[in-house]
């Protein structure tokens, strides 16, 4: 698992950036716009754990770059006036799919959790690849307290970044890739009934 690679940061920063541009907190004071961006790198975190498992998927994406946001941007209506602007060059680290499951992610808290489960599962506790802060009992998941267990600040902060029907335009892009990753049963979307 790549873990918290060096390589991954540039693709993790701007979709962070990119996720809480495009669903800001509803009040613009400091510790809401902080609660929802650590929301959002959570769940990017993960996703981009998910999506490039092996240290060589990280180094590999370093190298080719992730693909960039245009997709997205149309997707939710925020192209930039002019995306050859310097200021919008980190558009080009977004990763759209690392984005899409980091939509489902914070959409459904179930998913959350599995999703840091597996993550877990596949992160080797003793290993000496340096972390923002030591491992506590518990583990990897702790980690993740704010995507798989938001106290009603956090909810409250990211009303909008965690909302179903708002992320949905997003989470349904790859949707089905991450189901299939962390072994979802699809009984729900066979049904016709929406999630």
């Amino acid at each position: 698992m790549a873990g918290p690679s060096a390589e991954l940061s540039p693709v993790i920063a701007a979709s962070t950036h990119w996720l809480a541009r495009a669903y800001p907190p509803a009040t613009a004071d400091s510790v809401a716009l902080t609660l929802a961006e650590l929301q959002a790198r959570q769940a990017v975190t993960v996703a981009a754990w998910l999506r490039y498992p092996t240290p060589i998927d990280a180094a590999l994406v370093a190298i080719a770059g992730p693909g960039g946001s245009a997709v997205l941007d149309w997707r939710v209506g925020s192209e930039p006036d002019d995306e050859m602007a310097d200021e919008e060059g980190w558009r080009t680290w977004v990763d759209e799919v690392v984005v899409s499951w980091a939509a489902c992610l914070l959409a459904d808290p179930a998913l959350a959790v599995r999703g840091v489960d597996s993550v877990a599962a596949a992160v080797p506790p003793a290993d000496d690849r340096p972390r923002p802060r030591p491992r506590r009992p518990g583990g990897l998941p702790s980690e993740f307290r704010r995507l798989t267990a938001p106290d009603p600040r956090d909810r409250a902060a990211a009303a909008l970044l965690r909302h179903p029907d708002l992320l949905e335009p997003v989470a349904a892009m790859h949707r089905a890739d991450l189901y299939y990753l962390l072994g979802v049963e699809r009984a729900a979307e066979n049904l016709g009934v929406p999630q």
